[in-house]
């Protein structure tokens, strides 16, 4: 297939390559032009703006927040006044529910199609194909896509017909994802005051009940204090919760622990921790048990 991928940050590059060596054609762009040299040493064509990747069958948009989406979408040169119609814009980034919304509204006036297919996953996973994707869209855009999702992912779960849902579900499973990091932190500050070694007691859990990606890889990130570089960046984790607490305001649904995540993160940045990896809230009830 003809394509464009817009957004090569560290997930976007992995998941471009992806889609360079299954054989597509492949136009892309990002903000910042030398992140696209690797992948045009590839075959891929560098477009100059948002437009020139889009003269395809399809473009996907792996971008960092809901500002960067709006402004490769709208606008005179954006996704939806370029695709022809028909075309599919696949929305990768973790964006708000109501911006997922706006984007399928103005895709079907367009007569184009939209589908919401973000990513649970690190930089290493996307650029092993082995992201897990949850998608959502019409039946005959899920059609069309779907080879291109099980290029980049392991597993690609269909929620529904209706692609916000599907950006929903992404924000709800980052809450948790944030919610186990901090449990983590308090449980390790916990042993770790108590002399019992925080790596002897990771072994145990990740040994026992909690034997899960999510539990050993932040884990392992939390135990050994290993926060940079930064794979998945915590203002990115920050933002993904004010979404979360968004959709809840917005369907009446109190989510007291992520009013807590939400002061998390406030006070990792007080602490100047902006640069670091999310999981870095995990240090937190450390140093608030006095631990070095």
């Amino acid at each position: 297939m003809k394509l464009g991928f817009i957004g090569l940050g560290q997930m976007g590059v992995g998941m471009a390559a992806r889609l360079l060596k299954a054989g597509h054609e492949l136009a892309v762009h990002n903000r910042s032009p030398g992140k696209a040299e690797s992948l045009a040493a590839q075959g891929a064509k560098v477009a100059d703006d948002v437009a020139a990747a889009c003269g395809g069958d399809a473009v996907f948009t792996m971008l960092a927040d809901d500002a960067a989406v709006e402004s490769a979408s709208f606008g005179p040169k954006g996704i939806v006044a370029s695709l022809a119609p028909g075309a599919v814009h696949v929305c990768s980034a973790t964006i708000s529910v109501a911006l997922s919304e706006r984007l399928l509204e103005a895709h079907s006036k367009a007569g184009q199609q939209f589908v919401a297919a973000p990513v649970f996953g690190r930089p290493d996973a996307a650029a092993a194909g082995m992201l897990f994707i949850v998608a959502s869209g019409v039946a005959d855009a899920m059609r069309r896509v779907e080879p291109l999702l099980n290029v980049l992912g392991q597993k690609v779960f269909i929620v529904s017909e209706r692609a916000p849902d599907a950006h929903l579900v992404k924000l709800s499973g980052n809450f948790l994802i944030a919610s186990v990091i901090e449990g983590l932190g308090e449980a390790l500050a916990l042993v770790e005051k108590g002399g019992v070694d925080r790596l002897k007691y990771l072994e145990i859990l990740t040994g026992t009940l909690f034997n899960a990606p999510v539990y050993r890889t932040y884990g392992n990130l939390i135990a050994n204090r290993k926060f940079e570089p930064a794979g998945f960046a915590a203002p990115l984790g920050q933002k993904d919760i004010r979404l979360v607490l968004a959709a809840a305001e917005t369907l009446r649904v109190p989510m007291p622990v992520a009013s807590l995540m939400r002061d998390r993160f406030l006070a990792l940045f007080a602490r100047g921790g902006e640069k670091l990896d999310w999981a870095a809230v995990g240090a937190l009830p450390a140093a608030d048990a006095g631990l070095t």
